[in-house]
């Protein structure tokens, strides 16, 4: 069952305290706060979808190892001189300077 998000509506019809209310999705959406009386509203919100993959592995797809196996040139930028030096892949110079 989802867990959707309402929001008391005030006397001016200004956003109010928000709570979490489990419900059924065939459910008519809530106009009353279920305990006080007050009249709410649904908010909506970005859903919370499971990732197929997690930051670590996400790292470790990006591993210069791997991204040079796909055949895929990657440069990371010196902080100091503002170069592009070549970290994975064959092509490509090994340096590319900073624009002026």
């Amino acid at each position: 069952m989802p867990t959707y998000v309402y929001e008391i509506i005030g006397a001016g019809g200004e956003a109010g305290k928000r709570f979490e209310w489990i419900q059924s999705m065939r459910d008519a959406p809530l106009t009353r706060h279920p305990e006080t009386g007050e009249p709410v509203r649904r908010v909506l919100q970005a859903p919370n979808l499971a990732s197929r993959y997690s930051e670590r592995q996400t790292k470790a797809r990006l591993d210069n190892r791997q991204v040079e196996k796909a055949g895929f040139t990657k440069y990371e930028k010196d902080k100091l001189t503002g170069r592009y030096h070549r970290v994975a892949g064959r092509q490509g110079p090994s340096t590319i300077e900073r624009p002026q």
